[in-house]
C-alpha cells in the first residue's frame, strides 16, 4: 500500500512574518504587564541615580564628641582644624568619660576626643602632651581616613600657632600628639564588620524572597481558591504564612554565628539572647515586607522583581558595603527607613561592643514600626477574590 504524500512541515523554513508576529505578541504582553514594564525601565534609572550620588568611600562630617578638660587657645585652634578638615563634625560636649563610652556604644558618635586638664601647661613647657581620640572601629572604612589625617592637622596647628616665644616648639617632632584608640576592633579587621552584617543581609534577601512568593505561588498552583473558601481572616492567613519561615531565619542566624565564631574568630561580647531577640524582630520585619510584596504582585515574576528592587538598597545604602556616614543626608534618610540599616547597627553593637537591648532602643523601635506598617499594608491589599 502506497504511503500518502508527505505534507510540507510548517516552520521548517524561517519565516519573517511568523517571527514578527511573535515579536509583536511579546511587546503586547509587556504593555499589558505594566508592573514588569515599569520595573524594567524604572529600576535602572532609579538605582543609577540613587547609588551614583549616595555611595561615597570617603566619609566626611562624622559625628564627634569632646571631653574638654580645659578651654585654651591651643585646644580651640586644634578643634577648629579638625572641624575645617571636613572629617569631623562636633555634635556635643561630654561631661565624663563614662558618657563618652556610652555615646560610642550607642552609635551616637563616631569619635570622642579627650583633652586633659593640664594640656596647655605641659605644651608650653615642651613636655609633648597627648590628646586621646577614641574611634568606633566597627566599620574600619568609615574611620581610617579621618584617623590618618591627625598628623597633618598637628603640623598645621603647629605652623600656625607656634610663633614668637613658642617658635622653639617647632622641632623635628611635633610639640604634641594624638593617641588613637580603635575601640571594638583594634586591628581594623574587615571581618569584624562584614560577618555580623552578613546576618542582616542574608536574612533580608532570603526572608523577603521566600514570603514574597507565598501568595503568588498559591494563585499559580490553583490552591488559592481553597484558601479563599476557608473560614479564615486575612490577618490569620498572613501571620500563618509568616510563622514557619521564622524558624528558617533563626536557623540561618545560628549557622552564621557558628561560622563567625569558629571560622572567622569574630567575638560576640553581648548575650546570645539579645542577638536572637533582635534577629527575631528583624526576621518578622523581613517576612512582613515579603508578604506585602506577595499581596501586591500578580505572579511570582512580579514578586521577584519587587524583592530585588527592595533588596539592593538594603545592601548598598544600609552601611553594609559602604560607610553610612559617607552618604549625603537625603540618602541617609532613605537608609534609615529600611529595617536592615537599624539591624546592622544593632547586631554590630551587641556582638562587638557588648551592648544591651535597652541601650539600643533607638534602633529597635524603627524595626518594630516598620513591621506593623508592612503587616497593615499586606492585610489591606489581601484580596478575598481571584480577580
Amino acid at each position: 500500500m502506497a504511503s500518502p504524500p508527505a505534507q510540507p512541515a510548517a516552520g521548517i523554513a524561517f519565516s519573517l512574518i511568523r517571527w514578527w508576529g511573535i515579536v509583536l505578541k511579546e511587546f503586547l504582553q509587556l504593555r499589558r504587564d505594566r508592573m514588569t514594564f515599569g520595573m524594567t525601565i524604572g529600576l535602572p534609572i532609579v538605582q543609577v541615580m540613587l547609588f551614583g550620588f549616595a555611595i561615597n568611600m570617603d566619609p566626611k562630617h562624622m559625628d564627634t564628641a569632646v571631653l574638654a578638660g580645659e578651654h585654651s587657645e591651643f585646644t580651640r585652634s586644634f578643634l577648629s582644624a579638625m572641624d575645617n578638615s571636613g572629617y569631623f563634625s562636633f555634635v556635643e560636649e561630654l561631661p565624663s568619660e563614662e558618657a563618652g563610652r556610652q555615646a560610642l556604644e550607642q552609635g551616637r558618635v563616631q569619635f570622642v576626643l579627650t583633652i586633659p586638664p593640664d594640656f596647655s601647661r605641659r605644651l608650653v613647657r615642651g613636655e609633648r602632651p597627648s590628646l586621646l581620640l577614641e574611634a568606633d572601629a566597627t566599620d574600619p572604612a568609615a574611620s581610617s581616613r579621618a584617623v590618618s589625617s591627625m598628623l597633618m592637622l598637628i603640623r598645621s596647628v603647629s605652623t600656625r600657632d607656634f610663633q614668637g616665644p613658642l617658635l622653639s616648639l617647632r622641632a623635628s617632632q611635633p610639640a604634641f600628639d594624638v593617641r588613637v584608640h580603635n575601640l571594638y576592633n583594634p586591628e581594623w579587621s574587615s571581618q569584624y564588620n562584614i560577618i555580623p552584617g552578613l546576618i542582616g543581609t542574608v536574612l533580608n534577601m532570603t526572608m523577603v524572597m521566600m514570603t514574597g512568593l507565598a501568595m503568588t505561588r498559591e494563585r499559580e498552583r490553583g490552591t488559592m481558591e481553597n484558601l479563599l473558601a476557608a473560614p479564615v481572616r486575612p490577618l490569620e492567613v498572613i501571620s500563618g504564612k509568616i510563622v514557619p519561615y521564622v524558624f528558617i531565619g533563626l536557623t540561618q542566624v545560628t549557622l552564621i554565628l557558628l561560622a563567625a565564631r569558629f571560622l572567622f574568630h569574630v567575638p560576640c561580647l553581648g548575650s546570645l539572647a539579645a542577638v536572637y531577640v533582635s534577629a527575631l524582630l528583624f526576621i518578622t520585619a523581613c517576612l512582613a515586607m515579603g508578604i506585602t510584596f506577595s499581596s501586591l504582585a500578580r505572579n511570582q515574576m512580579q514578586a521577584m522583581q519587587l524583592t530585588f528592587f527592595y533588596f539592593l538598597p538594603g545592601v548598598l545604602i544600609s552601611g553594609f558595603m559602604f560607610p553610612f556616614s559617607g552618604m549625603p543626608p537625603w540618602a541617609q534618610h532613605i537608609g534609615n527607613v529600611l529595617p536592615v540599616t537599624h539591624f546592622l547597627r544593632l547586631i554590630r553593637s551587641i556582638m562587638l561592643k557588648g551592648a544591651d537591648l535597652w541601650q539600643m532602643w533607638v534602633h529597635i523601635w524603627p524595626i518594630a514600626l516598620f513591621t506593623v506598617v508592612a503587616i497593615g499594608v499586606a492585610v489591606k491589599c489581601y484580596k478575598k477574590t481571584l480577580d
